[in-house]
């Protein structure tokens, strides 16, 4: 691993001030001496006595170090002679030295234990390298031209030979760790689990982590190494991903089932990602511009990217939608020509412009990729696999038969072990964890309910257990009940997007739209929804409508109405218009949808302030309104202000869909006897600037709706 990217882990989890990074140029000669000792100062008295778990041989040494430099300092800040200009640019180089020893230091302090376990031999040369560079300024130090008195004289040069002498040194004991993690890697990578007893001794008596707590900052903190370095790392993300599953499974297998304060808490309140700053956002209470924020997470973008049908998103959610074997574009459905992802760096100047106009904190990416292989989504490594499966079987032997709280907490790991990566889902899926899941669905308790649907959720990712959660007896039952009366807003918003999930399947459409309440409540959290619940039922609403038998239910359970609600708000009216084009298709769906009063003028406000999709769906909502709601709908429709402009600027300025829906509009109009009067003979102009695809648009066909794919979002 470089030195450039130790510091830049570092950086990211510190942030220290530019003076780290530079050398002073401004001091005066006594006041870049009181700086040098008081850096160098509260260096040894941090280190000085403290013992780091690994590195002690190499910190200490260099600590050692710094103590000499801390007597010279300490003697040139209490003399009166002038320094020489030699002896001046030497103190400017032990500056940035000393910085960098802070850094290092730091870093051997603040890491993992695992993670400095691997990173043994890399350390160990930053430590080298600083001993040399403290050789190097000793050599061209000019103690000559100083007035030094004897002692100082003698332990500086007693320090240069040291520094001269001083070799590469690796930690024998701290290497024979690190080749025992590995050798417990490959028991897994072999198919065999590791002995229990080794297992002990290692992670617990050696390393001293022994709590539940103690094994998830290793997790978390190797997690977080895999999404920082993203290709730059040593060993590889796959290898680093077997080290996750093997800690995780040594959590359970040696601590049990015991709370680690992760996920515990109602509405999912668990410790904010680093680099993630959608909190510092909400705390500004400023509204965030839409085309900033990233179509999968909805959070501000801090990469933003290109994909090859034109649009934009967050590297980081766009690579895990490929890493999860998706195909095509979460936004427009298109399939992926490639997957190369070519930064929006005019997109991402604008961001950065306006965070820093009101006073956002934005973290840029330091290094710009091209590709989506370049971030940690390699396949994980056959022990990572191994690992894992060793640990659904404990997940759902305690989820089967344990107490209350145990099933909580494996519920909890089920669902983050479900985060990423089809092979979890499916080996968590084969160890049984649906009909014990589904149990939890119905506890007392909030957050084991919260949980367990996020849980199923996330396995309903991984198609193959979209039919086991369908075919398990009461599932999808509990699943709307936990819609309709969960304990907690999250529970119910993620049983939703369950629905959604699930609903992807062309044949669970309408099972889930029979299935008691589940429509109603879904238009239920599309009305009183938050935010992010509004969205997830108008998105299950919106596969539901597509299953043409489900127009009478979407109907008669209120779906229209809360639909044509919807179109007011600007973060579901695209969905919302979509799903009223496919119900207006109906003739009891056009009656339904021209009975609203507000539907005429909502869907013509979304022709004017819409996206382009959005506008794409209202005005094919109303072509089908005038085809399918007769006589009365058509003279609404027609009657309606500011209409005529609106569809003359799609004419020109709309996607091919849009305007080809807007000609066949305007020919509708043509057939009105009061057409011509209405729009004042520009109905042959619609018809002529719509071009030879509108002459054979007779109706929507097959073309109502572009199949709108959703991305669903492990949470």
């Amino acid at each position: 691993m470089a030195t450039a990217a130790i510091f830049s882990s570092l950086r990211r989890r510190r942030s220290p001030c530019l003076e780290a990074f530079l050398a002073p140029v401004d001091l005066s000669d006594v006041a870049l001496i009181q700086t040098l000792a008081s850096i160098s100062g509260e260096l040894v008295s941090c280190y000085a006595s403290r013992s780091l778990f690994f590195q002690r041989m190499n910190s200490r040494s260099l600590v050692r170090k710094i103590e000499v430099f801390v007597v010279l300092l300490e003697f040139l800040r209490d003399g009166r002679s002038d320094l020489p200009s030699a002896a001046v640019l030497c103190l400017k180089e032990l500056y940035l030295l000393l910085y960098r020893s802070k850094i290092l230091l730091d870093y051997c302090t603040e890491s993992s234990k695992l993670w400095l376990l691997l990173q043994n031999h890399s350390i160990s040369g930053h430590f080298h390298d600083l001993n040399q560079e403290i050789s190097t300024l000793l050599d061209v130090f000019p103690l000559k031209n100083l007035e030094l008195s004897e002692d100082v004289r003698e332990q500086l040069e007693l320090l240069q030979k040291q520094s001269r002498r001083a070799r590469f040194y690796v930690d024998k004991h701290d290497e024979e760790l690190r080749v025992q993690l590995f050798a417990f890697l490959n028991e897994f990578e072999n198919g065999r689990i590791p002995n229990p007893v080794e297992l002990r001794v290692f992670f617990v008596d050696n390393l001293g982590i022994s709590n539940a707590k103690s094994f998830r900052a290793e997790i978390d903190f190797l997690e977080e190494q895999i999404m920082n370095h993203e290709g730059d790392i040593e060993p590889p993300a796959s290898i680093l991903q077997g080290f996750v599953a093997l800690t995780r499974f040594c959590r359970f297998l040696l601590c049990g089932f015991e709370e680690d304060d992760v996920g515990m808490r109602c509405g999912n309140k668990k410790k904010q990602r680093r680099g993630l700053i959608t909190q510092e956002i909400a705390d500004t209470f400023i509204t965030v511009p839409k085309d900033f924020c990233c179509p999968i997470s909805l959070d501000l973008m801090q990469d933003p990217v290109i994909v090859s049908t034109g649009q934009t998103y967050d590297r980081r959610s766009i690579a895990r939608w490929m890493e999860e074997g998706h195909c095509n574009c979460p936004k427009t459905g298109q399939m992926l020509a490639h997957n190369r992802l070519v930064p929006n760096r005019a997109l991402r100047n604008l961001i950065m412009q306006w965070c820093t106009a009101h006073g956002v904190p934005y973290d840029p990416p330091e290094m710009i990729e091209t590709s989506a292989e370049a971030f940690p989504a390699a396949s994980p490594s056959k022990a990572a696999l191994e690992a894992n499966k060793a640990t659904a079987k404990l997940l759902v032997q305690q989820l089967a038969s344990g107490p209350q709280a145990a099933r909580t907490i494996a519920a909890k790991e089920i669902r983050l072990l479900a985060k990423t990566g089809k092979e979890n889902r499916a080996c968590i899926a084969e160890a049984g964890a649906i009909p014990h899941l589904r149990e939890l669905l119905s506890s007392s308790s909030p957050i084991a309910q919260e949980i367990s649907v996020t849980a199923m959720l996330n396995l309903s990712i991984y198609d193959k257990n979209k039919s086991r959660i369908i075919d398990e007896k009461g599932c999808l039952q509990s699943i709307v009940d936990v819609l309709r009366i969960g304990r907690t807003t999250e529970a119910r918003e993620n049983a939703a997007a369950t629905l959604f999930s699930l609903s992807a399947v062309h044949d669970y459409k309408k099972r889930i739209a029979d299935e008691g309440g589940a429509v109603e409540a879904l238009a239920g959290l599309l009305r009183e929804g938050t935010p992010r619940g509004k969205k997830d039922a108008v998105t299950a609403l919106f596969n539901l409508s597509t299953h043409t038998e489900n127009c009478l239910k979407m109907i008669e359970a209120g779906a229209v109405n809360a639909l044509v609600g919807a179109l007011e708000n600007e973060v579901v009216a695209e969905e919302a218009a979509g799903s009223l084009a496919l119900i207006v298709r109906h003739p009891m769906g056009a009656e339904a949808v021209g009975k609203e009063e507000t539907a005429v003028s909502g869907l013509i406000g979304m022709m004017r302030c819409g996206t382009p999709r959005g506008k794409e769906n209202a005005v094919a909502a109303l072509l089908e309104l005038c085809r399918s709601g007769g006589s009365a709908a058509t003279e609404r429709v027609v009657k309606a202000p500011s209409l005529a402009g609106l569809l003359q600027s799609l004419l020109f300025t709309g996607t091919k869909r849009a305007r080809r829906k807007a000609a066949s509009l305007a020919r509708v109009f043509q057939r009105c006897e009061n057409a011509s009067l209405h729009f004042g003979g520009l109905g042959v102009g619609y018809a002529f600037a719509g071009n030879s695809a509108a002459n054979r648009d007779s109706g929507f066909g097959n073309d109502v709706s572009v199949p709108m794919s959703i991305p669903v979002s492990v949470l």
